[in-house]
C-alpha cells in the first residue's frame, strides 16, 4: 500500500497533514513528555518478531490524549482562549448512556492543558461517572459541571455553559487540532530510531489517534503498514472498513472502555484510505496481553 498511500495523501485533503502535525510537535514540545519505547526479548520470542512499545501510559495525564488536547488548547488565539474550553462526555460516549460509562481521559487531558495555559476548562460530567475519573478532572484543574446521565442533559448543560462563557467546544477526536497532536507520536517514535520499523499497530476507537499516526508515518515512509486493533465487542471500525462507510453499533461490550466510541467524519477518511487492516481481538486476549506487558516490560 506504500505508493498507493503516498498517491492518496497527495490527492485527498484530510483533516490533518504532515505540516499540521509538525506544527503541533513544535507547539506542544515544551509541555509533553517524550515517552519511552520499550522492548523485551521474552515478548519478541513469543511473537516471533521484534516488538517495540511506545509507552504513552507515561504521558502527562496518563494517556496519549494529552498531546491532542495540548495542541488544541495552545492553538487557540488569546481572545478565544481567555474564555476557556468545554467538553462533555456525550461527545465521545453517547452510545454508552444506558450502561452509564464515562471515559474521562480526554476530560482530564483537556483540564491539564487548560491549566498549563492558565484558562478555564469546563467539563460536563454525568452524576453517575466513576469517582476516579471525576477526581482526575479535578486534580488537573477542570471545573466539573454536573449533568444527569442522559445525552439530552449532557448536551443541554454543555450548551448552557457555552452560552454563558463563550468557551470553545473541543471534541476528543473529530478535530483537526486533536488529530495533529496525536500524530506527534509517530514523529517521536521515528525519531527514537526504532530499527527496521515496518508496521505500527494502534488501538482504534473514534480514530483520532490512528488518523494522526497514519498520516505522519506514511508521509515519512509510505511503506510503513498501519494496522488498527479493536475489541470484538466494539468492532464498528472493522465493520465500517468492510462496508466502506461509517457503521455505528446499538451497543458495545468490552473491557476496553476507552475503545467504545465511533469513527467521526474527519477520522473516517483516513481510516478508510490509509489504515492497512483492522485486527479484532476478544477481551480475554486483551487481558492476557496486558498481563504479559505488566509482568515483563520494564523501563
Amino acid at each position: 500500500m506504500g505508493m498507493e498511500a503516498e498517491s492518496q495523501m497527495r490527492e485527498v485533503k484530510y483533516a490533518a497533514d504532515i505540516s499540521s502535525i509538525r506544527e503541533a510537535q513544535a507547539r506542544i514540545k515544551p509541555f509533553i513528555h517524550q515517552t519511552p519505547v520499550l522492548s523485551s526479548e521474552s515478548l519478541n520470542a513469543l511473537a516471533g518478531r521484534q516488538l517495540f512499545f511506545k509507552c504513552e501510559c507515561f504521558q502527562k495525564g496518563g494517556a496519549f490524549k494529552f498531546r491532542g488536547a495540548c495542541n488544541a488548547v495552545f492553538s487557540l488565539d488569546d481572545d478565544q482562549a481567555v474564555k476557556g474550553v468545554v467538553t462533555h462526555s456525550s461527545l465521545w460516549d453517547y452510545h454508552l448512556i444506558l450502561s452509564s460509562n464515562f471515559s474521562g481521559n480526554h476530560a482530564a487531558a483537556l483540564s491539564l492543558a487548560a491549566k498549563l495555559r492558565g484558562i478555564p476548562a469546563y467539563i460536563v460530567i454525568p452524576k453517575n461517572a466513576p469517582k476516579c475519573k471525576v477526581e482526575n478532572v479535578i486534580r488537573y484543574g477542570g471545573q466539573v459541571i454536573w449533568s444527569e446521565p442522559t445525552m439530552q442533559s449532557r448536551e443541554s448543560t454543555a450548551a448552557k455553559v457555552l452560552q454563558e462563557t463563550g468557551a470553545v467546544l473541543l471534541h476528543p477526536y473529530n478535530d483537526r487540532r486533536i488529530i495533529s497532536g496525536q500524530g506527534t507520536i509517530s514523529l517521536e517514535l521515528l525519531e527514537q530510531q526504532v530499527p527496521q520499523l515496518d508496521t505500527i499497530i494502534v488501538p482504534i476507537s473514534g480514530g483520532g489517534l490512528i488518523s494522526g499516526v497514519a498520516l505522519a508515518a506514511k508521509s515519512i515512509n509510505p511503506a510503513i503498514r498501519v494496522l488498527a486493533a479493536e475489541p470484538e465487542g466494539a468492532n464498528d471500525a472493522a465493520q465500517s472498513k468492510a462496508a466502506g462507510r461509517i457503521i455505528t453499533l446499538p451497543e458495545t461490550n468490552t473491557v476496553a472502555d476507552g475503545l467504545r466510541a465511533f469513527l467521526g467524519d474527519l477520522t473516517w477518511p483516513v481510516v478508510r484510505d490509509l489504515v492497512d487492516g483492522i485486527i479484532t481481538v476478544e477481551d480475554k486476549e486483551i487481558i492476557h496481553a496486558m498481563k504479559l506487558c505488566y509482568e515483563i516490560l520494564k523501563p
